[in-house]
């Protein structure tokens, strides 16, 4: 009996050793950042600060194989709302509308992706399921930045971005003597001048960052568009013929508009019958030299 019990205690006396030597992960850090130009997958990347931004495109789902830390220094949770950008500041809050199946949400965007120039923005497996994403394909989806929720989404972050504080000229501020409470009298008879403290809280203090956002999803109508891959925007039209010359096999339009009192033409290839046929005149778009090429929907 004793040897049984003996045996069985050794796989357990194990198992808590290895457990008891496992190194904690890295210590969570949320900060805003926006980071330095970089390149993936032979295309070079920009990050900016935006205040508006409105883009459509296809969506992916992050890959498993994340890093514990998201870009911002925030927990990595498959399950949480949050998102993959390649450009946006961090964090950053985004609605996410899937056109394919009218369902949007609310995400935060802290970690910096996809780095795959096929694919505009990539979700967690939580956000996915919510939108109604077909397993392993590509959605159709729109991404609209939040300005005023990602303004407050980065209060009380380090690093980010803060307004100059004005301190109040000296000769704006009043000094009142006040009486004290009623019975109170100094020696004499006559009545106490007592100093008033503030007590308020510190307003400048910031309260703890909120990273995870709630579970909401807006139904709406479907609005499945027509994939295109976008080319560069030019302000002279013998510019436009010979980006459109470049990719003469794809047969290339050159779309016309005016931006106030400036004309400006547009190449793009389209419309595309399947993501990938897109992803394959991309492909061509960036080996002849197109870096800012992008697959839109329409």
């Amino acid at each position: 009996m004793r040897a049984s019990l003996a045996a069985t205690s050794l796989p357990l006396l194990a198992l808590a050793f290895l457990f008891g030597c496992a190194k904690p992960g890295p210590a969570p850090n949320p900060h805003y950042v926006v980071g330095s130009p970089y390149k993936a997958s032979g295309v070079w990347y920009y990050p900016a600060e935006r205040a508006e931004l409105v883009e459509t495109g296809l969506a992916a789902v992050l890959p498993p194989n994340r890093p514990a830390l998201t870009t911002n220094g925030e927990v990595y949770d498959p399950a949480a709302m949050a998102a993959a950008h390649p450009t946006l500041q961090l964090p950053a809050i985004a609605r996410i509308t899937d056109l394919e199946t009218g369902r949007a949400v609310v995400v935060r965007i802290n970690d910096r992706g996809t780095g795959d120039p096929h694919r505009l923005v990539e979700v967690t497996p939580r956000v996915a399921m919510l939108l109604g994403m077909r397993q392993d394909q590509p959605a159709q989806v729109r991404l609209e930045l939040l300005g005023a929720e990602s303004r407050a989404a980065v209060d009380g972050l380090a690093g980010a971005p803060s307004l100059p504080v004005s301190a109040a000229p000296r000769g704006a501020v009043q000094q009142a003597n006040l009486p004290p409470p009623p019975g109170m009298r100094e020696a004499g008879g006559r009545v106490a001048r007592t100093a008033v403290v503030a007590t308020a809280a510190d307003p400048t203090a910031a309260p703890p960052p909120v990273t995870r956002l709630p579970e909401q999803v807006t139904q709406g109508p479907v609005q499945t568009g027509r994939l295109w891959v976008r080319l560069d925007t030019f302000t002279d039209y013998q510019y436009a013929a010979i980006q459109r010359a470049k990719l003469i096999g794809l047969r290339p339009t050159i779309v016309s508009s005016r931006n106030g009192r400036m004309r400006e033409f547009r190449v793009q290839i389209g419309p595309l019958a399947s993501v990938p046929e897109a992803d394959a005149a991309l492909d061509q778009a960036l080996a002849v030299g197109i870096p800012d090429a992008r697959i839109v929907v329409e």
